[in-house]
């Protein structure tokens, strides 16, 4: 424990947290501090200017990147008859219904993703308390409600970032892993910024991306330059 202790401080005296970097230099950065002996995910922090309190102020969506995520997506689906066998073949890891929901309500959450069937969402509600808080829960708005529930799960493998801001008006995400190197994770982040542009607000005023950080799991937080996040979208 001594040593993680030293390796960090020693990581964060790198970084000048007063500083704005631009995108180059920021990514190069958070991918060589990303030295712990696992492979590190590359996490972003981007405040927006919104007041999440607002119904219509609300930011959230999915979007597909063109790297996907570097990690093996785990996904669960309820669907019954015909969907089921659709979201096996499109290789869903498990599919069920109340069996699911059981397994789920004794405390087992080992998935990365819950997808459904419209005619499903009743049995899901089952356990939204479970899935809720943890983010796991579907939503038509993310597209993890749907009967193309073939198409939604090869979605999901190939690496699709789902993302919401919370009560601070800050959405957290993760964009890859350290291994992917920093041209990819950038290409993945630019995809990511032009998706938040997209779902703006149309009642938020005044200067709407406020300020981005960077960091790895291990690694200290790196500041971007909010000005070229703009225009890398």
């Amino acid at each position: 424990m001594p040593k993680l202790g030293k390796r960090i401080k020693a990581l964060k005296a790198k970084v000048d947290k007063t500083q704005k970097v631009g995108l180059d230099e920021g990514f190069n950065t958070v991918v060589s501090s990303a030295n712990a002996k696992f492979d590190e995910s590359i996490d972003v922090a981007v405040k927006l200017g919104v007041d999440p309190k607002q119904s219509d102020q609300q930011v959230r969506g999915a979007v597909s990147l063109p790297h996907g995520l570097g990690k093996d997506i785990k996904i669960v689906v309820f669907a019954k008859g015909p969907k089921e066998i659709e979201a096996k073949e499109a290789g869903a890891d498990i599919v069920g219904a109340d069996d699911l929901v059981e397994k789920i309500k004794g405390g087992w959450t080992d998935f990365d993703k819950a997808l459904a069937t419209p005619d499903m969402m009743a049995t899901v509600s089952k356990v939204a308390k479970v899935l809720g808080p943890r983010g796991l829960m579907p939503n038509p708005k993310v597209g993890t409600v749907t009967m193309n529930i073939g198409d939604a799960v090869k979605a999901e493998k190939k690496g699709k970032l789902s993302y919401r801001v919370d009560k601070a008006g800050i959405v957290h995400t993760s964009i890859g892993r350290k291994s992917m190197g920093a041209d990819k994770l950038k290409d993945n982040f630019k995809i990511f910024v032009d998706a938040l542009f997209k779902a703006k607000p149309a009642s938020s005023k005044g200067v709407y991306l406020q300020a981005v950080s960077l960091s790895s799991t291990m690694g200290p937080g790196i500041n971007l330059s909010p000005q070229d996040a703009v225009k890398s979208k």
